[in-house]
């Protein structure tokens, strides 16, 4: 090998070079790829969102660019705040471990980001937390917590913990939505407990949401 490349160090370095091209752009293409795959199998097993009941459960909440990101946007102002502002959010499967969400936060910059005015841990309705994805799951970390949501799959686990009380959820539906879809905002119900973890897809990508919705045990 080494002397190959001294005998041909330029022919050497443009294979490097095309090593490392190809590497960053299977980056790229995996997850959408992978993405692909997934959606195809939710179509074939015919999984369906609930859908919500009660429309009015989306005023308040729009859909804003920033940065040419599409986000959802709340302006509710709970007539009773809470007593804590942060409860933190466990998920064995991704080993995800209590990683903090800032209640009634529309700053995904922060990281994970509870919706203004959703349920709160315990209550009735639908907790609905947002966070970012990653380029490839491979690199999902701190700055991107939900770049490995699409593994996610029915029964696994959701674990809150807030003001000293825990409260487990568990997987019941998963599904890719428009960016634009306000509908997965609201509780299926008026008496279940439900959680709403959305992230964007392909990881990295502003395509989809994902939507994984979980209801407590």
């Amino acid at each position: 090998m080494i002397s190959t490349f001294k005998k041909y160090p330029g022919k050497s370095i443009s294979i490097i070079f095309l090593a490392i091209g190809t590497f960053i752009l299977m980056q790229f293409f995996l997850p959408l790829a992978s993405f692909q795959i997934w959606e195809i199998s939710q179509n074939v097993n015919n999984q369906t969102l609930i859908s919500p009941k009660n429309a009015n459960s989306v005023l308040g909440i729009s859909v804003q660019n920033k940065d040419n990101f599409p986000t959802f946007i709340s302006s509710r102002i709970r007539e009773i705040q809470p007593s804590y502002n942060i409860f933190t959010l466990s998920v064995p499967k991704l080993k995800i471990e209590k990683n903090n969400v800032f209640v009634d936060s529309n700053d995904l910059a922060k990281g994970l980001v509870h919706l203004p005015g959703s349920a709160l841990p315990g209550e009735k309705g639908n907790i609905f937390i947002s966070g970012h994805s990653a380029l490839s799951r491979f690199f999902a970390g701190q700055n991107a917590p939900f770049g490995k949501l699409p593994e996610l799959k029915k029964g696994d686990e959701i674990i809150i913990e807030a003001a000293n009380n825990k409260y487990v959820y568990k997987v019941i539906e998963t599904k890719a939505v428009s960016p634009s879809d306000l509908s997965v905002i609201p509780a299926p119900d008026t008496q279940g407990r439900y959680i709403s973890l959305m992230t964007c897809v392909p990881p990295g990508l502003n395509l989809k949401r994902l939507i994984v919705l979980g209801k407590m045990i």
